[in-house]
């Protein structure tokens, strides 16, 4: 099996779903989640556990078995395997927790060695792995898995309306709330999008395309009414009561985006299907001077 810890926000938790489907599919293997964040994380309890949402395969595993898992000494696992995971660990200068066949990555690097792994017995992924090419070969499996089971609730059916009535509908997503509040986030997300950064998406997205409409996304909409100015008819979809998976697939319909520094919104973009689509994303993500080549598809326009 292949077991990816679940953790943090929607976002890193499609990133984390999304190579161990990879990895599970490549090993002709089941995909399980280890979910022990949401029951033992006191820093971040407002998170909650959110790819149930979806049309996902796979499924969370018991205490007992996680128990289980991690206890083993894999004592049967073959030659290759031992000598990936020995490579992964070298060339990433991790320190293996108390059990084998264990990968994890603290960057936002991308490391093709971890999609070679081959291993009869269960890997354990831990990480945020928030690239595109963990799971680019399996494009369409992803994007049909990240489907919602349910309807869409009335508020979004109404903006899902709006957003296909419109000639050229651009979700911009300002992102703040634990930027702002919480100190852990701040420290490492500390620069947010400015106002400058809007002002110069929207003055490129005015330039090439006419008439667009802002379908705004946020968890601060005070902040963004009293300060963001904007030339064109704006909704204000975060007024609306929705929820946030419901939010994500809303921004995936527009046929534009603008991305804050958020995995959040990085997802409602890359879901997004237009082959036309233009998506304008930050430069720097980071407090840290981080290398983010990775991160940002190539094709989106980086300001």
């Amino acid at each position: 099996m292949i077991i990816s810890k679940i953790q943090g926000g929607l976002g890193n938790q499609l990133f984390q779903y999304a190579i161990g489907r990879n990895l599970a599919i490549k090993n002709q293997t089941d995909l399980g989640f280890d979910l022990s964040f949401f029951q033992y994380n006191s820093l971040d309890a407002n998170r909650q556990y959110l790819l149930e949402k979806f049309n996902i395969s796979g499924r969370p595993l018991s205490e007992l078995e996680l128990k289980k898992i991690k206890n083993s000494n894999f004592a049967g696992r073959n030659l290759t395997a031992r000598i990936i995971s020995k490579i992964i660990r070298t060339i990433t200068s991790l320190t293996p927790i108390k059990y084998r066949d264990f990968v994890a990555f603290n960057d936002i690097i991308f490391h093709p060695a971890v999609l070679k792994i081959k291993s009869k017995n269960n890997v354990y992924l831990a990480g945020n792995w928030p690239t595109e090419k963990y799971f680019l070969e399996i494009s369409d499996t992803i994007k049909k898995d990240f489907t919602l089971k349910n309807e869409f609730s009335e508020a979004s059916i109404n903006i899902l309306k709006n957003i296909e009535e419109s000639e050229n509908a651009f979700s911009l997503h300002v992102r703040r709330g634990d930027y702002v509040q919480n100190e852990k986030t701040r420290n490492l997300h500390g620069n947010i999008c400015t106002l400058l950064y809007y002002q110069q998406a929207t003055n490129l997205i005015e330039r090439q395309i006419k008439q667009p409409t802002y379908f705004i996304f946020s968890d601060d909409m005070p902040w963004v009414k009293e300060n963001l100015k904007l030339n064109y008819p704006v909704v204000y979809v975060s007024d609306q009561g929705i929820p946030d998976y419901e939010e994500l697939i809303l921004m995936s319909k527009c046929q534009h985006n603008i991305i804050a520094n958020s995995t959040f919104s990085w997802w409602g973009a890359w879901l997004n299907n237009n082959p036309n689509k233009i998506v304008v994303a930050p430069k720097k993500w980071f407090n840290a001077d981080t290398d983010i080549k990775d991160l940002l598809p190539d094709n989106w326009i980086k300001i």
